[in-house]
């Protein structure tokens, strides 16, 4: 690989990293070709990027984004493949996890994350990552709770206005 061939991934990975507020490395070594066409497809299918790059290529696009991505030179070694999503944080976990049952097996395995330039460095972390709310997730959740009470009160506004209404005829009717 030329240097300027490097220089445009580098560059590539740069405006990646710097565009998607969320990225996962990976170690999906010891899977056959088969199995690593298979995960590609299964992240292809859910709107994830997944690339492998050469580690070096990595530690220089992260150096020049914005953030402290230190804590990740010591995971980038061996094998590392990069999921990239602009949306939903939890998605890769999912893909991994889900990848895992179908094929029975530990791999790939999840080196690292990146959410909202937050590190989450090793495999412990994969099923919270994975029960990460999305953000359209979260903002269903908050209307829901700040329409709750409001429905409430209109609903005891509503089956109060019979009993209030009774009230009020039985009292004028007492007065007649």
């Amino acid at each position: 690989m030329t240097r300027q061939e490097k220089a445009t991934i580098i560059d590539d990975l740069k405006d990646k990293f710097a565009n998607n507020g969320h990225f996962y490395i990976t170690d999906a070594s010891g899977l056959s070709v088969a199995q690593i066409n298979a995960f590609r497809r299964l992240c292809f299918e859910k709107g994830v990027e997944y690339r492998v790059f050469k580690n070096t290529l990595i530690k220089k696009a992260l150096q020049d984004v914005e953030g402290d991505y230190d804590g990740l030179n010591d995971v980038l070694k061996g094998s590392s493949g990069v999921m990239f999503v602009e949306e939903a944080a939890n998605i890769p976990a999912k893909i991994i996890t889900e990848y895992r049952k179908k094929q029975g097996g530990g791999k790939p395995l999840l080196k690292a994350a990146s959410i909202e330039r937050d590190l989450f460095i090793g495999e412990d972390h994969l099923k919270s990552l994975s029960q990460l709310k999305s953000k359209n997730e979260l903002l269903g959740e908050v209307i829901g709770l700040l329409q709750s009470p409001a429905k409430n009160v209109l609903s005891a506004l509503q089956s109060g206005k019979g009993t209030l209404g009774g009230l009020i005829k039985t009292l004028a009717e007492r007065e007649n």
